[in-house]
């Protein structure tokens, strides 16, 4: 437990004194900070035009703020996370650290789970940043706070898939670019496959769309919290792990 903690004080060290996690969660703020302006723009709009216009009905602060907000950062984060992951394995490779630290009385389990809680850390900060949007819903509307909750857990879920399946890409290549793209692609072909199930036979298209990250998500940001989907996500996080473990064995092997 104690390598556990200083390798994930180390992760958290490289993250914070370099660029890479100002930058990420700067741009991730940005973006979604925009598109919450956006969506909370429009919202306001329709309000006051429904005060004019009793006629108006439909008006929902939940469905016209809070869902796009939910659906809008998690594409940031499709975009964001693989920056994130990328330099977690490949930048130990590339400096030929990572034989070392492998040859230390560390073991693989400690070193894997250090660098997965670091990067876990840093996205939960960065998460956290955006608790000003609730916040201000709570100033000028009546959100559902269980819509809220449900929302940023669906995030926080997801994210720790990202980050997983970005672990295992990263630790199969030295460079840092290619961890990153293949990582957006991966993550993307798991988001994208659910599309596919309405033109392929019922029984494989119920296969695509469980392995869906995105059919997952739909339900917490509506405020559902079911436990198959809290389940696919703790599993698709352990699959990944298991097979990043299995890659870090090959190569100690290896030598």
């Amino acid at each position: 437990m104690r390598n556990f903690h200083a390798i994930l004080r180390r992760e958290l060290y490289v993250y914070y004194c370099s660029p890479i996690a100002y930058v990420v969660t700067t741009i991730f703020l940005v973006l979604s900070g925009y598109l919450f302006y956006s969506a909370f723009a429009y919202f306001s709009m329709i309000s006051m035009q429904a005060m004019r216009m009793p006629g108006i009905d439909g008006i929902n602060v939940t469905e016209m703020v809070l869902n796009p907000m939910f659906a809008n950062m998690s594409v940031i984060m499709l975009l964001m996370m693989p920056l994130l992951t990328m330099r977690l394995f490949a930048e130990e490779k590339k400096a030929g650290t990572l034989e070392l630290l492998l040859s230390y009385p560390v073991r693989e389990t400690e070193l894997l789970l250090g660098k997965f809680a670091a990067c876990l850390v840093v996205f939960s900060v960065m998460l956290a940043l955006t608790w000003l949007y609730p916040i201000l819903l709570w100033l000028f509307a009546k959100p559902d706070s269980g819509a809220i909750f449900s929302g940023y857990l669906g995030l926080f879920l997801m994210g720790a898939a990202f980050i997983a399946l970005g672990l295992l890409v990263s630790s199969l290549t030295e460079n840092q670019i290619v961890a990153a793209v293949i990582s957006f692609g991966a993550i993307l072909m798991f988001w994208l496959i659910g599309w596919s199930e309405t033109f392929v036979g019922p029984s494989l298209g119920k296969v695509l769309s469980h392995l869906s990250l995105l059919d997952h998500f739909e339900g917490f940001a509506k405020g559902v919290i079911d436990s198959r989907d809290v389940i696919y996500y703790i599993d698709f996080c352990i699959l990944f792990l298991f097979m990043t473990m299995r890659s870090l064995e090959s190569k100690k092997w290896r030598g």
